[in-house]
C-alpha cells in the first residue's frame, strides 16, 4: 500500500526545520498509580502516532492495565522520581513530530487535543494551555492555588516580558525538535535511595519548561483548556512545597537567563575585537 505523502510548511519561528502540516503526535503520560483513572483516560484518547506511558513504580498494575487497555502502548519505568523526570524519560521515546503532554488522573480533555495541534500547525512552536484564557476552566483549583498561580505568572510575566495568564498547569503540546532546547537533568541516571529529586524532577517541570521556550525567543500560543477533576484518587501536588519549587526555578531560570545574555555579549564582542576590515 503506498505511503500517503506529507506536506511539509517552513516556520515562522526562530527554528529553520520544515514542519509537517499533517504531524504524527506522541502522547506522554507520567503515572503513578493510576491504574482505575486510566481504564477512563486511555480509551478516550484519539488515535495518535503513539503513547507512552512512563510509570513511577506504581504498585497497583498501572503498567499491566495500560498494556491491555492498549496493547500498542510503550512503557518507560523511570529511574528517579518526580513529574519532571518521568516527562524528560518519555521525551526521550518520542518518535513523533509532536509532543503533547497529557496527565494520567482524568484533568485533561483528549477532546481537546486538536486545538493544541491548530496552534502548532498555525506557526506556534509551543501550545501552552491556559484554564484563564476565555474558554478555559477548571473544576479542580481551589483558591489557594489560584491565587498562588496567578502570583507565580505575574512574577513570570515582569521577569520573562511574557504575557502568561497561567503557569503551573500540565497541560501542553510542543515540536518534538525542541525537546534539546529544554536541557533537562538526564533522565537515565539512577539516584541514591532516599536522594532528594534533582532540580526539574518535580512539579516545577511545567515552569521550567515555560521558562526555557521563553527564554530561547519561541513562538508561544496560549490555548483555552478545562481542567476536569480528577476521576480517582489524590493528586500528589502539595501546594505550598511545590509552589515554593516553582519560585525557586523561576529565580534560577532568571538568573540562567541574564547569564547566557552576558556570555552572549560578550562573545560578540570578542568577535568584533577579532574582526578586522580590509
Amino acid at each position: 500500500m503506498a505511503v500517503p505523502r506529507r506536506e511539509f510548511y517552513a516556520p515562522t519561528s526562530t527554528t529553520d526545520c520544515a514542519r509537517p502540516r499533517d504531524p504524527l503526535l506522541s502522547v506522554v503520560v507520567p503515572a503513578l498509580n493510576e491504574a482505575a483513572n486510566l481504564r477512563e483516560v486511555l480509551p478516550a484518547l484519539p488515535p495518535v502516532h503513539e503513547v507512552i506511558l512512563v510509570d513511577g513504580g506504581s504498585v497497583d498494575g498501572t503498567v499491566e492495565t495500560a498494556r491491555e487497555l492498549l496493547p500498542g502502548i510503550i512503557t518507560v519505568d523511570q529511574a528517579r522520581r518526580g513529574k519532571g523526570n518521568a516527562l524528560a524519560a518519555g521525551f526521550a521515546k518520542v518518535t513523533g513530530d509532536v509532543v503533547v503532554m497529557f496527565d494520567a488522573d482524568g484533568s485533561a480533555d483528549p477532546a481537546e487535543i486538536p486545538r493544541f495541534v491548530d496552534a502548532l500547525v498555525g506557526g506556534a512552536d509551543f501550545a501552552k494551555g491556559s484554564r484563564f484564557r476565555p474558554g478555559g476552566g477548571s473544576a479542580d483549583i481551589t483558591p489557594v492555588r489560584r491565587l498562588g498561580n496567578r502570583f507565580l505568572h505575574t512574577w513570570m510575566n515582569a521577569a520573562f516580558r511574557t504575557r502568561f495568564t497561567d503557569l503551573c498547569y500540565g497541560y501542553n503540546a510542543f515540536w518534538a525538535d525542541l525537546v534539546p532546547l529544554l536541557d533537562l537533568p538526564e533522565h537515565d541516571l539512577v539516584a541514591p535511595p532516599g536522594a532528594k529529586l534533582l532540580w526539574g524532577d518535580g512539579f516545577e517541570i511545567e515552569t521550567l519548561i515555560n521558562c526555557r521556550f521563553a527564554t530561547a525567543g519561541l513562538t508561544i500560543c496560549e490555548v483555552p483548556s478545562v481542567e476536569r477533576r480528577r476521576i480517582h484518587g489524590e493528586s500528589n501536588l502539595h501546594a505550598f512545597a511545590d509552589g515554593w519549587r516553582v519560585l525557586r526555578t523561576l529565580r534560577t531560570e532568571r538568573a540562567r537567563m541574564r547569564c547566557n545574555s552576558a556570555l552572549d555579549r560578550a562573545l560578540l564582542g570578542e568577535t568584533a575585537r577579532n574582526t578586522t576590515v580590509d
